[in-house]
């Protein structure tokens, strides 16, 4: 009876895992077989004393509908530069270049199996490759973590950040003051245990405010595809270094500091906040409320602008484009 048992449970278990396999595919560590919506170039550099590979997409406009003006996109930590699609085809349609890198332990950069990841760090690699394409100003725009970076790069180099956007950034908040500690091989095992539900599940609740559809799932499905990966563990430890990255390193403090003009696009429904599941409930319905964030922030940051998106979570360049679009175009035109 025990064996039989042990049978079924093997076959629910291996029914589930070909279920999902078949609604989605493995990807490859460097995503070789994950297809970018523009062409994909390499910038090589050396750091803490080997050698990377930055992936990026640099899209012009035709000649005669450019402006001269370069926006570079920063994704966000459970994402990659695709995701930028439909932002890049509007804004290069208005005559601006568009300059697109996945961070190295992201998309099709390189996954070091050892790296100290610092969002200064970062932000020096992304100055290596706007000056190897010879690139004198950019606006920096950056998402979710990629708004904790583009902050940072707006810190440390003001002289050639023309303008600052963030969208849904994430570090609005210190969470260290309500979350307990979590080491990296604390947020490693979180990672090494994770399947498409898992990811679903944290993405309904956090970032669309119980909501659901296929333009959601065609992101959760790309992070889902690594799992299949026989070398999941190299993106678990790279996951799992810049969740401490993101949790020992806020920015919230120093935008006060920031010189350039900014803009900020909030997506109010947003209630994305890192260790939630970590406290109570009482303390976690105080986290990740961007609809009080959003104008807290603006208030910190020195020559700054807001446009709150209402009903609209984590990723208003996915959920609600054109209420996206439209402020953020106005912006970089004048």
């Amino acid at each position: 009876m025990r064996k039989l048992s042990i049978l079924i449970a093997f076959i629910i278990g291996f029914g589930i895992f070909a279920s999902q396999a078949q609604e989605f595919k493995e990807l490859d560590l460097m995503l070789e077989n994950y297809e970018y919506p523009y062409p994909v170039s390499f910038f090589k550099f050396k750091a803490q004393k080997e050698d990377y590979k930055m992936a990026y997409m640099y899209v012009k406009p035709s000649t005669s509908k450019s402006n001269g003006k370069t926006v570079t996109l920063l994704h966000g930590k459970n994402f990659n530069g695709a995701y930028w699609q439909t932002t890049i085809a509007a804004l290069t349609k208005e005559g601006f270049n568009i300059l697109v890198p996945d961070q190295i332990g992201f998309g099709k950069s390189s996954k070091p199996e050892h790296f100290q990841y610092t969002f200064q760090q970062l932000a020096k690699n992304t100055k290596g490759l706007i000056d190897s394409l010879g690139i004198k100003k950019t606006t920096i725009l950056g998402h979710s973590m990629g708004g904790m970076l583009a902050t940072r790069f707006a810190l440390m180099y003001p002289e050639i950040t023309d303008k600052l956007v963030l969208v849904n950034p994430i570090g609005l908040e210190d969470w260290k003051l309500k979350v307990p500690y979590q080491s990296v091989t604390d947020w490693y095992k979180g990672e090494l245990g994770k399947t498409y539900e898992d990811i679903k599940a944290y993405q309904t609740e956090s970032y669309y405010d119980g909501e659901w559809n296929q333009d959601y799932a065609k992101w959760a499905k790309l992070l889902a595809g690594w799992t299949l990966n026989k070398n999941y563990d190299r993106i678990a430890w790279n996951a799992a270094l810049t969740y401490d990255m993101v949790f020992t390193q806020p920015v919230v403090y120093e935008f006060k500091e920031i010189s350039v003009p900014t803009l900020l696009i909030i997506g109010t429904r947003d209630r994305t906040a890192l260790g939630k599941n970590l406290v109570s409930p009482k303390v976690k319905s105080t986290m990740g409320l961007y609809n009080k964030l959003g104008k807290i922030t603006q208030q910190k940051i020195p020559n700054s602008e807001l446009v709150e998106i209402p009903n609209t979570g984590h990723l208003p360049h996915i959920e609600r484009f054109q209420k996206f679009i439209i402020p953020l175009i106005d912006y970089l035109q004048k």
